[in-house]
């Protein structure tokens, strides 16, 4: 997988240009998960939630590239929302009329632009988290039991003593790897992030 380093605003600015490929591909590789997630969390079933990542992808370049999306007139995220959230409801009028699409009926599904945004970011942190998460396994410098340490207390919640037990570390190294990674870790998040986070 592809860094983060270029901004949505740069992106955006790439995306002009039909022939720009590779800034599709990330913008596809940036938003495709978010809005996978996103589709998830409104009570669809993972294919329908795929080909709403899908659709909305699409439909936004088209429109983009049409002139339909000004910058100045609202931030990207409500943008892709709005598409997103028609496309999804939808499939949920089709699996209502009785078109086989698996629901989460028990989703709480919300109406309201600020409800739908909250859902949004959540996804979005999940996303960056990952791909920290990703980063931090592949460039860190800390040996295997400083890292498994470290995710064992910072990500799943053993306890520092059963961790120590199980690295064959003591309980003080447990809590200085925990530190240490966590420090590097919100290094990657932070970058990220302002990749995100320049939105028009």
């Amino acid at each position: 997988m592809s860094e983060l380093p270029i901004t949505t605003t740069r992106l955006l600015d790439q995306l002009q240009d039909a022939g720009q490929q590779e800034a599709w591909s990330r913008f596809d590789e940036r938003y495709r998960p978010v809005l996978t997630g996103f589709a998830r969390s409104l009570g669809l079933g993972d294919a329908d939630a795929a080909d709403v990542a899908a659709w909305t992808l699409a439909e936004f370049l088209r429109e983009f590239r049409a002139g339909k999306y000004q910058r100045g007139r609202g931030r990207l995220r409500a943008w892709i929302i709005g598409i997103a959230r028609n496309r999804s409801a939808m499939l949920r009028r089709a699996a209502a009329r009785g078109h086989p699409s698996p629901l989460n009926s028990q989703a709480d599904v919300p109406d309201d632009e600020a409800g739908l945004t909250i859902i949004w970011e959540r996804e979005r942190q999940r996303v960056i988290l990952d791909r920290a998460l990703e980063e931090l396994r592949r460039t860190t410098k800390a040996d295997e039991r400083t890292m498994r340490a470290f995710e064992l207390v910072a990500l799943r919640g053993v306890p520092a003593e059963e961790a120590a037990s199980q690295c064959g570390i003591s309980v003080d190294d447990v809590y200085i790897a925990k530190s240490r990674v966590t420090r590097r870790l919100r290094e990657i998040v932070e970058r990220i992030t302002s990749a995100y986070d320049e939105e028009a």
